[in-house]
């Protein structure tokens, strides 16, 4: 495996670096060697020509290839539309992974733009695929999928794909759809990552990328936090109007789709994508929401306390306590914590993991250009998931390691369904996620007797589900007030400022103090900018796995298989079918007050520590 380091910036840094150790880079090679490979110069060359071939062949052909099976049934027009998705996807995955890895290289940038230009132009000769297929009459549909086993083995993705037949337009209207997306929505997503990744924020003299200075936020001195929230702020107001403009299109892009497309609220398409009800996520955003002063406000004021202040200024919301350990921790180390926490829980799922660390699945280090933040990346079913981190040794770097490999694991585990039904939707990706983040938690603070660090460990992940429950849903009503003011007209900067002030201050609550430059925070958050309204799926999979884990504790035998099969099934069935066999139901009003109610237990046990 490649190794680097953290890039150092003054001996203080290096030193840093040098505790953090060997800190792995991907090996990209396993998707392809490289661009100027001749095996990905030819499967671009064969991605082009197949497409061709499949829209000669099968297009205007569906209703008849309906009522056929074998070589010319329905079920080999589909098998052949995923190979060819996988093998798309396994070219896009290489560009865009090449790209994340330096967004500030221009070969970089100069192959994710070719790319995608070259992939939208031959999928145009796939778009009829799904479009056609809905036209099919049901009965159709239905007797060929009880009729030939191969049809019948991709019902799941038939029946799913059936739900977007309400809001799908004309074949020349969608391929302008997808052409123009190239000069639209994506030009602006690419517009915003290479931006952000530029940016630098000046810190005591120092020119630092935006997670270094995120990072600070979490640093003891309280000045150092403010210096560095100085500094954001500083910078953000530099470029809000570039922000500002790329939200207005953006909104304005999505709100046009929405209308064309016959959406009725502005976050149906989102519901629809993550196939989950509007009542659902209603009941969620309302449940958290009532549940902001029993959480968010209720533990803020209880730092404050601990902190020595009768009111926390915003950049003291990430503080580590007083009595928090201060020490880096090392890679090695971060490795060791999860893969036995998971390993506790599962074999298999340490086996999984540790195939991220063994084989170059993941790259670590902070570096110039690398897109900020973390995420696992599926890539293809042939192939094998990503995942990006920015390691720097804090607590909750470990914890976002967690994560990212709840992710991986799952990701590898549903590719047996194949590159169309593989696909988990986003309230349920994010619950093997959450759920290896609490078995991460829970193996660590089973370890912990004494009392000063269990208080700082229950304080950290309290302040991570709220991040995770309340912060999300605050961003998601901010979203939601965003995209409706927009409807009326553009908005300045400071429009959306307030609109995102007034949102912060109902979740953070009375203990926090929102002053001056917080008012330009929403520039950096890349989730409003790459997936309108995605950000409930992480409060969404936080009360699931909530109440997954308490489901877990009580139960003697078989949790462990059932868990398995719920991350094996993919996209093929719906929440309420997965939940299920564990007893829970998303639908039932009380279910997410059940979750909610594991928040407030952890701040129960803070309090009782505090009487102590």
């Amino acid at each position: 495996m490649i190794r680097n380091q953290a890039f150092p910036r003054s001996p203080a840094d290096a030193a840093a670096a040098s505790a953090l150790g060997d800190l792995p880079v991907w090996k990209l090679s396993d998707l392809y060697p490289s661009a100027s490979d001749p095996s990905f110069k030819a499967d671009l060359e064969k991605a082009a020509a197949d497409a061709k071939a499949f829209e000669g062949k099968w297009k205007g052909k569906l209703e008849e290839a309906a009522r056929k099976d074998g070589a010319e049934g329905l079920g080999c027009a589909i098998a052949e539309y995923e190979a060819l998705d996988d093998i798309l996807g396994r070219i896009s995955s290489f560009a865009g992974l090449t790209y994340f890895s330096d967004t500030t290289n221009p070969a970089n940038g100069k192959l994710y733009g070719d790319v995608q230009a070259k992939l939208t132009a031959l999928s145009t000769h796939l778009l009829f695929f799904t479009l056609e297929l809905n036209r099919v009459d049901d009965a159709l549909i239905d007797a060929a999928i009880a009729r030939d086993a191969k049809t019948g083995h991709y019902k799941p993705w038939i029946v799913d794909l059936r739900k977007d037949k309400p809001f799908q337009l004309d074949d020349k209207l969608e391929q302008l759809f997808m052409e123009k997306g190239m000069t639209g929505a994506a030009a602006f997503n690419r517009l915003f990552d290479e931006t952000m990744a530029a940016l630098r924020f000046r810190i005591e003299g120092e020119d630092v990328p935006l997670e270094v200075a995120l990072n600070q936020l979490q640093d003891p001195d309280t000045e150092k936090r403010k210096a560095a929230a100085m500094a954001l702020a500083e910078t953000f107001k530099a470029n809000i109007r570039t922000f500002t403009l790329i939200t207005n299109t953006l909104a304005q892009d999505k709100q046009i789709s929405d209308r064309w497309r016959g959406f009725e609220d502005i976050a149906d398409s989102r519901h629809l994508a993550n196939r989950v009800e509007r009542e659902v996520v209603d009941a969620l955003a309302s449940a958290v929401k009532a549940a902001y002063p029993r959480l968010s406000h209720r533990y803020y004021k209880m730092k404050a306390k601990w902190l020595g202040m009768d009111q926390m200024n915003f950049w003291d919301r990430n503080a580590p306590l007083p009595e928090t350990p201060n020490a880096v921790i090392p890679w090695k180390d971060a490795q060791e914590t999860v893969l036995s926490a998971y390993g506790a829980f599962a074999p298999e799922m340490a086996e999984i993991a540790g195939r991220f660390f063994k084989e170059g699945w993941i790259d670590a280090p902070v570096r110039e250009g690398k897109a900020p933040g973390a995420f696992a990346h599926p890539t293809v079913p042939s192939a094998h998931p990503y995942v990006l981190v920015n390691y720097l040794g804090k607590p909750r770097d470990v914890m976002t390691l967690a994560h990212e490999l709840g992710h991986g694991v799952h990701q590898v585990l549903a590719a047996g369904q194949g590159a169309l039904m593989c696909q988990t939707p986003l309230t349920l990706a994010e619950t093997a996620s959450v759920f290896g983040e609490m078995l991460t938690f829970r193996a660590l603070l089973d370890k912990t007797t004494d009392k000063a660090e269990r208080k700082a460990m229950l304080a950290q992940k309290v302040e991570d589900m709220i991040n995770t429950v309340v912060r999300q849903i605050a961003f998601y009503e901010f979203e939601r007030r965003l995209h409706t003011a927009r409807l009326e007209g553009e908005l300045t900067s400071d429009d959306i400022g307030r609109i995102w002030l007034s949102v912060q201050e109902e979740s953070l609550g009375p203990a926090i103090r929102i002053s001056e430059g917080y008012e330009t925070y929403w520039a950096y958050i890349p989730h409003f900018i790459h997936s309108p309204f995605y950000v409930y799926a992480y409060a969404f999979g936080d009360c699931l796995v909530n109440s997954l884990y308490a489901v877990y504790q009580k139960a003697e035998a078989g949790f462990q298989d059932k868990y398995f099969e719920l991350l094996k099934a993919g996209g093929t069935k719906h929440h309420s079918e997965l939940l299920a066999p564990f007893g829970l139901d998303a639908t039932d009003p009380s279910f997410w007050n059940k979750g909610l109610s594991m928040i407030e237990g952890l701040i129960d046990e803070l309090e009782a520590l505090d009487r102590a």
